[in-house]
Formats: structure tokens, C-alpha cells, sequence
């Protein structure tokens, strides 16, 4: 019996990966976040197969389903809402199967912010503008930020960041990325990524709080905060990847080495 942790996708159904409608089509039991998680995918469960929302429930109610499941001899799809590598309350879910010799394994989906990104239709990576994405959020009562990954230190940095979880709390992210960004950096909001309802905003740094509360995006969204956003990008370079220099160099290394 295993738990399989599956990245759902960041909202639309059909971008959940192969693998993970797979593993999803085999699990006679399956654990969802029915806040977040789209309902046409617990369509892919077999039809026999226990359901159980999660989005009310604490930790210790859901390991007691799995533990459950287990004893059972069922497999378990505990299924995510984008990937389960950044801000999945993953590792808390692992530490309790651990200590009860429950073997898991993890599914990776799409991120929302690489949904974001596609329906900005921009890549965060242009040569000659940013190489580097710095993915963070904000702290929140819930969960507060480690020393020195407050968003003011972070932005010393400069890069392309990618904002989770942040939405409402416009005004301080104005506050600590002005000094460094400066006001008429390009932002771009995208809320409800790849669903119907998507959302996207974009305006000067300094228009953020008032943009965001137009738009009524309070949650669910991604701020993408660098240069990398604005369309004319006149510092941008063609990449080497594809260059006339780099194929000249292959064809010459082939060459030599024949």
C-alpha cells in the first residue's frame, strides 16, 4: 500500500500530468482539497473508489483516513492543488506517515506560477533582461516568514519574483520592493490561473494596491514583480542556445572530432 501524492495542476483539469490521472485511475481511495482541487478530476477515480474532502479537515483526521485506508490495503491518492513542491503542507503530511511506516511517493504537477507565466504568455527567463525567478510570499498569521526571508531582505536581490499568497497584502508588498524595484517596475497579477474565472492585471508597482483592489483579487494569484514583464524589453538579447555562433561551433566540434 502506498500514498501518492499528486500535483492536480493549478486548476484546470486537464492540466494535471499523464502520470498522475494514471496513478489517480488506481487508488481505491482518494483525499482532495475540495476548496482548490477541480471536482471533473475525481472523475478519474475509479468508480467504487472512497472520496474524502479534506478542506475542513485537520491533520490528525487526515492521516486517521489514511491509516485507515492502509489497514485496508488500499492505495491513496492524496491529491494537491498545483505542485507539491512549495507551499503544499507536504512535509508535516510526510513526518506522520514516516512515523507510522506508511510509504509514500510524490507526483509532481504543474505550478501555478508556470500556468502564470503561460497565460501572460511571457517567459520569466529572457536573456540580457533576468536569468534568475525568486519564488516567496508574504507573511501571513498563519505562517510567518523565517529570519532573513522577509520580503525586504529577498528584494536586495533584484530578480524576477514570483509572488504567492501575497494578493492582499499589496500595500506592504509596494512598501518593501519600492527601494529597490522602483515605482514604475512592471507587475503582472494573474488570479484563478488557467481556470474560467482567470484574472489578469498588470500596472506600474506603484499602481498595485489600487489595481488589485479594482479587480477584487484578494486570492489565489501570483505577482510577478521584474523587468522581465515589460513587452519592449529593449536590453533583451537573442539566446546562445539557438545562435548561428553556437551552431557554427557544434558542426566545428563535430568536425574536429571525426
Amino acid at each position: 500500500m502506498t500514498v501518492y501524492f499528486i500535483g492536480a495542476g493549478p486548476g484546470a483539469p486537464d492540466l494535471i500530468t499523464v502520470r498522475g490521472a494514471h496513478v489517480l485511475g488506481e487508488c481505491q481511495t482518494c483525499l482532495y482539497a475540495g476548496s482548490l482541487v477541480p471536482a471533473e478530476l475525481l472523475d478519474l477515480c475509479p468508480a467504487e473508489a472512497e472520496l474524502v474532502d479534506t478542506a475542513r479537515m485537520p491533520l490528525p483526521d487526515i492521516i486517521d483516513v489514511i491509516v485507515a485506508a492502509h489497514a485496508r490495503g488500499h492505495d491513496v491518492a492524496r491529491l494537491h492543488s498545483g505542485d507539491l513542491a512549495i507551499y503544499s503542507a507536504l512535509s508535516e503530511q510526510q513526518r506522520e506517515l514516516t512515523a507510522r511506516g506508511i510509504d509514500h511517493q510524490i507526483v509532481p504537477g504543474v505550478p501555478a506560477f508556470a500556468a502564470a507565466a503561460a497565460a501572460l504568455d511571457t517567459e520569466l527567463t529572457v536573456p540580457g533582461v533576468g536569468q534568475s525567478l525568486l519564488i516567496t510570499r508574504v507573511s501571513t498569521l498563519s505562517t510567518d516568514m523565517p529570519p532573513g526571508e522577509d520580503l525586504a531582505t529577498l528584494a536586495a536581490t533584484g530578480v524576477t519574483l514570483a509572488l504567492h499568497l501575497a494578493a492582499h497584502r499589496a500595500e506592504e508588498i509596494v512598501a518593501a520592493l519600492t527601494p529597490h524595484y522602483g515605482s514604475d517596475c512592471p507587475t503582472a497579477t494573474v488570479a484563478f490561473a488557467s481556470r474560467a474565472n482567470e484574472q489578469i492585471v498588470r500596472c506600474p508597482l506603484h499602481r498595485l494596491p489600487e489595481t488589485l483592489d479594482a479587480a477584487d483579487i484578494r486570492k489565489t494569484a501570483v505577482i510577478f514583480v521584474g523587468r522581465v514583464l515589460d513587452p519592449s524589453r529593449s536590453e533583451a538579447t537573442d539566446s546562445y542556445l539557438y545562435s548561428h555562433a553556437r551552431m557554427t561551433k557544434l558542426r566545428n566540434d563535430r568536425g574536429s572530432s571525426s
